[in-house]
């Protein structure tokens, strides 16, 4: 019999170093006030928009100005849970179980959640 102890342990300690990876998103699981929270590559919380319909993103200009996209690289590609969306310009954007998903300028640190709740209509994107 195999001992998987070692495996488990590595997997455990990378889990909570600062998230593992979903596919090639670079998309996180980070540590928050809220508990677990979505991040991007940076550790900097994701969040998602109640206006946000059918997986279109409603938040431009001044909204994206203040929320920006969490953009995917040309060539991305769909895996489970994190998908795209087109935007009008015709940039690609991650979603998380078809919810556009972006960050927020005034989080200063990763596990900075101080999006949560504004204006009730913007979540910290929880796994």
């Amino acid at each position: 019999m195999t001992n998987r102890l070692p495996l488990l342990t590595l997997t455990l300690a990378a889990t909570f170093a600062g998230g593992i990876a979903f596919a090639e998103t670079g998309i996180l699981t980070g540590e928050s006030s809220l508990g677990p929270v979505l991040t991007n590559a940076d550790g900097m919380t994701l969040y998602t928009f109640d206006k946000d319909e059918g997986g279109t993103s409603a938040c431009y200009e001044e909204c994206a100005t203040n929320w920006p996209p969490l953009m995917a690289a040309d060539g991305a590609e769909a895996e489970g849970d994190y998908g795209l969306t087109e935007r009008t310009d015709g940039t690609m954007q991650w979603t998380y179980k078809g919810m556009p998903l972006y960050t927020w300028v005034k989080d200063a640190a990763p596990g900075d959640v101080t999006g949560d709740g504004v204006k009730e209509v913007w979540h910290a994107a929880k796994p």
